[in-house]
């Protein structure tokens, strides 16, 4: 379900319009076009959203080529108790979230996915199944300046063990009735937590999508 508002489905819509013109367009009028357009969608994103303009242009300045979906892993490990793996991130009040983040180029959506857990837990695992791929603006999450693809990984615990790091102050296992109250919206629903239980207990399902 997408709660977002208009205004910044809208925003992002222009951004991307303007992105795309100005990688692809070689006329020089278009382009003086394309980036009022990048303006009126930073003035239209600053106003609703409250951040400084200055900074929402500088941000979609920084966008080249053609426009397409951010990509966020996320991984999902439960211990022998059936119980999912969770970090209190430093970040974003210290709410609680699945190991994540951005997906670095030169790694495959799974390998980011290890990476991130091990990064931001201590733990090691091995990545078994892609669980779902949700468009974060469907799954009702809240707004960002950009549209986002968010890929769920389950993965199994091979070694290491709870460790911080600069991005984590906490490393906790929660059981199904039992997850914390603080999540962080921003990375991951509570609905999305459930799911992931119901991955694990039942590994046949099939990949979750929109």
């Amino acid at each position: 379900m997408n709660t977002e508002p208009p205004w910044l489905r809208w925003a992002r819509d222009l951004q991307a319009l303007a992105q795309s013109g100005l990688a692809f367009s070689p006329n020089v009028f278009d382009r003086e076009r394309f980036e009022a357009v990048r303006m009126i969608a930073a003035a239209m994103m600053a106003a609703g959203s409250g951040a400084p303009q200055t900074m929402i242009e500088d941000l979609f300045a920084g966008q080249t080529g053609y426009a397409t979906p951010k990509i966020d892993v996320r991984g999902a490990a439960f211990d022998d108790r059936g119980r999912i793996l969770m970090v209190r991130e430093t970040l974003d009040h210290g709410r609680w979230t699945l190991p994540g983040g951005w997906a670095d180029v030169n790694l495959t959506p799974a390998e980011n996915a290890a990476k991130e857990m091990v990064e931001e837990s201590g733990f090691t695992v091995a990545v078994t199944k892609l669980a779902a791929v949700w468009d974060r603006s469907a799954q009702g999450h809240p707004g960002g300046p950009f549209s986002c693809a968010k890929f769920f990984f389950l993965c199994d615990i091979t070694g290491g063990e709870a460790t911080t790091s600069i991005e984590t102050s906490e490393i906790g296992f929660f059981a199904e009735h039992d997850l914390p109250e603080d999540v962080s919206l921003g990375r991951v629903l509570p609905a999305q937590l459930r799911r992931m239980f119901a991955h694990h207990k039942n590994r046949a399902l099939p990949t979750d999508f929109e």
